[in-house]
């Protein structure tokens, strides 16, 4: 494996890790294989607004933003602090805190579908509380998806639909090791933006489906009226929808694509940006949806801890006095015409997709097979000149107008390499191995 000096530090850190840690890293998305492994740095010792340090010292603007957790910037002032006064006072308590209820009530006022509240503490922990309230609210077992929606075994479940011999997992790149057999078909994934697919998935599951979660968009806005459909359709047969807002919500609209697109879903999940770095999760609903988790055993104990609350709590008010959704709107416009100029200026086969707060370069190949190869090599040449990306960017609102001409710049340069690897022979330049995807989403 090549190792480019100027991170040796990250990758004899990840070496020690590899004989302690199954799979090394406990979130995937940190895996050195999701980015230029050997080149990308792989553990950070400091960051601070739109930067951070890693552990051989280099200096990165970050774009990935731990996977759209940090939302404000690193170590925002306002947050921290709140955070560390808190924990003078206590992290958790033996009875309940009344940040419960203020943050119950925030969330209300601010999100289209809340009325009721659950806590804890992340994503995937969340869509199977959803799921669980879902179930026992219907009476039903079976649940239709569109998204990635965690690692809990309702979801993985459905890579039991397929023969493993094969390795066509509906979840691509993922086995169902561990997960009961006996929980086949009880999760089905439906095709985004395909109705007829969604229909006859009804059909064939006449009466047992609980509920539709599904991302309601990722990158870019759904069909006219799609979202509305899927609503309608559920409603008529009698099931729940969920919309899986852990990587959608906060940045388009405080209270989630649903306040954008004007679609309200009978239960909600926000995870991830909700608290600017700390651990917590969400599940809301309608009272009709979710009052029944009342006789639910739907328990823990760091569920309502001090720090998770008053961070969401300061997170949510920062959006809210910074007007973040124009803010988002601003700074994703610059960064998307900053990178769009330094395509075109180097005349490379491409195009800036997506939303402000995402967009991303797609390459245009003669071959698709190289994808990967081209990808990584993107992420590399970034990578080498203090740029933390893949080849799509999240920004918060730290990031300033210096952070974009940087990045447009370091862009500018990989684009230039790019154009010579596809004449000269992309292994001349890819000193990485390829990244591999470590699954497959339902949704763009």
């Amino acid at each position: 494996v090549f190792i480019d000096d100027r991170v040796r530090n990250s990758m004899d850190l990840y070496k020690r890790a590899g004989e302690l840690i199954p799979g090394k890293t406990q979130l995937v998305s940190r895996r050195a294989s999701q980015y230029a492994e050997g080149v990308s740095p792989v553990y950070a010792k400091h960051a601070s607004g739109s930067r951070f340090f890693d552990v051989d010292d280099n200096e990165y603007i970050d774009w990935n933003n731990c996977v759209s957790a940090i939302i404000l910037g690193h170590s925002d002032p306002e947050v921290t602090n709140a955070v560390k006064t808190q924990i003078d006072k206590g992290s958790l308590f033996t009875v309940n805190s009344p940040l419960e209820v203020e943050l119950a009530e925030l969330l209300v006022e601010q999100i289209p579908s809340a009325e009721m509240v659950r806590y804890c503490k992340g994503g995937g922990e969340a869509c199977a509380i959803a799921v669980k309230i879902a179930r026992g609210t219907t009476g039903r077992d079976k649940i239709l998806f569109c998204g990635y929606h965690g690692w809990h075994d309702w979801y993985q479940s459905v890579n039991y639909l397929a023969d493993p011999n094969t390795g066509e997992f509906p979840i691509i790149g993922i086995e169902p090791i561990g997960v009961p057999k006996a929980l086949a078909g009880t999760a089905l994934p439906f095709d985004y933006g395909d109705i007829a697919n969604l229909e006859e998935l009804f059909n064939q599951n006449n009466g047992e489906i609980a509920a539709v979660i599904m991302e309601p968009l990722r990158s870019e806005m759904p069909p006219d009226g799609y979202l509305q459909q899927v609503k309608n359709i559920a409603h008529a047969n009698g099931a729940l929808l969920i919309f899986d807002e852990v990587s959608s919500g906060w940045r388009t609209r405080i209270g989630g694509i649903q306040e954008y697109v004007g679609i309200t879903p009978d239960m909600s999940v926000f995870a991830k940006a909700i608290s600017n770095g700390f651990p917590m999760g969400v599940v809301v609903g309608s009272r009709e949806s979710m009052e029944l988790a009342d006789r639910m055993f739907i328990s823990s104990s760091y569920w309502s801890d001090n720090v998770g609350l008053v961070a969401s709590l300061t997170t949510i008010q920062q959006l809210l006095i910074r007007d973040s959704a124009t803010q988002f709107e601003e700074i994703g416009s610059k960064m998307r015409s900053a990178i769009t100029e330094a395509v075109n200026s180097v005349g490379l086969p491409a195009e800036v997709r997506g939303w402000h707060y995402r967009c991303t370069v797609d390459f245009s190949l003669p071959d698709e097979s190289l994808r990967q190869e081209v990808n990584t090599l993107f992420i590399q040449e970034m990578a080498r000149q203090g740029i933390h990306t893949l080849n799509s960017f999240m920004p918060t609102l730290s990031h300033t107008d210096k952070d974009i001409q940087q990045t447009a710049e370091a862009a500018e340069k990989a684009f230039i390499v790019i154009m010579r690897a596809m004449e000269e022979g992309i292994d001349k330049y890819l000193d990485a191995d390829p990244r591999r995807e470590p699954f497959r989403r339902f949704v763009t």
